[in-house]
Formats: C-alpha cells, structure tokens, sequence
C-alpha cells in the first residue's frame, strides 16, 4: 500500500473521529440544556396527577416541601428510593401520597401514584407513565376513561383480600371485556400499597424531609 494511500486512510479516520467526538458533544450539550426542561415538565404533569387525587381540604401544609424519600420497598414495585408526598392538616397527618409501579402489565411497568387517607381510605388513584396496548390500556388514563376512580373511598377494612381482584378472577372489581392483564395489574398493586401504608404508616410521617422535589 504506498504512502500516499496510507496518508489518506489515516486523514479519513482522523476525520470521522473529529465528526464522532463533535456529535457527542453536540448531544451531551442538547441532554444538559434540556434536562432541567425536562424534569420541570414531569414535575408540574405529577403535580397536577397529585392534585386531582389529594383535595386541597386534606391539607394546609406545602406537599413538596413536606415531601420524604421512602427507600426501595417491593411491596410498591419500586426498586430504588422513592418520594412519598405527605399531606398535614392542623398538624395531623391527614394523608399521603405514594409512587407506585405495577411490574406486571401487559407490556411492562405501570407507573402509578396513589393517595391515601390517615384513616386508611383511597383518596385517588392515577396512572402517570405506561406502555400498554393502545385501545386495551387507554382505560387506565383518567384523560381517555373513568374506570381508575374505582379505587376511591376503598380500604382494607372494606375490601377482604380476596376481594381485589376483577370480577373474573371472583373479586369485586370491574374490567373491560377481553382484557384482565391490566387491570390485574393495577388492581394488585393498589392493594399491596394500602398494605405498605398500613404497616408503615408511623414511619412515613415521621420521615425527615427530603426537599429535592422542590430543587429540580
């Protein structure tokens, strides 16, 4: 191979190394700028997800401020730290509201926040990100379907165990005709919510307050 070959090989290389390492750049710069965008757009959609499940009557203190990190707990689905959002009214507890994901929907995660009363009652439940079927999982959006207010004013104290299920697997709870994978889903991991809230209850509000909500 003569030099001249070699001098052009090498040149071409050094070229496509310069236009990777500057295409890199470019979106390492792009991932910086919009990130800060990016979680403030999260923050506001979670906010407003939280603000249709706990009414403003439960509560007369900052939610975000108040807000604690729960560490990871498979009883919510949850495999790392994640926030818990505590609602005080005259200095009570009057009710939280927990990030939960169901591991189990038809295609993957469903990820959920759901509010629940001092007294141990469903306030609300909301679905904030999942990939199910389109059509078959639109029912699970409060935007496109009501079914996910059946969970309010629910508890363990009215609801046996084997009473959260769907109708089909002989619980008390509806489903649309032909698909059960979702709503099982959800359903389960509601239950095992109220469940964690239950037995820690004393420790959730007696978390120190961890802030970094606010700061993002």
């Amino acid at each position: 191979m003569s030099a001249g070959i070699l001098r052009h090989a090498a040149a071409s290389a050094g070229i496509l190394t310069a236009f990777a390492v500057i295409g890199t750049a470019l979106l390492a710069a792009t991932y910086l700028v919009t990130r800060p965008i990016i979680a403030e757009t999260e923050k506001q959609a979670k906010l407003a997800l939280i603000g249709q499940i706990l009414p403003p009557a439960l509560y007369d203190n900052n939610i975000l401020m108040d807000a604690a990190l729960l560490p990871s707990a498979k009883e919510l689905g949850n495999n790392d730290p994640t926030p818990v959002y505590r609602a005080i009214k005259d200095g009570k507890p009057s009710a939280a509201v927990l990030e939960v994901t169901a591991p189990d929907g038809y295609s993957g995660r469903i990820r959920m926040i759901v509010a629940i009363k001092a007294d141990g009652e469903i306030s609300g439940v909301r679905v904030v990100t999942h990939n199910e079927t389109p059509g078959l999982g639109d029912y699970i959006e409060i935007a496109k379907n009501g079914w996910i207010r059946i969970f309010e004013n629910k508890s363990l104290s009215k609801y046996s165990d084997q009473d959260w299920k769907v109708k089909k697997d002989g619980g008390k709870f509806e489903h649309m005709a032909g698909a059960t994978v979702t709503p099982r889903a959800v359903i389960k991991a509601v239950h095992k919510s109220l469940k964690y809230f239950a037995q820690n209850q004393d420790t959730i509000f007696s978390l120190p307050a961890d802030n970094q909500e606010q700061k993002k």
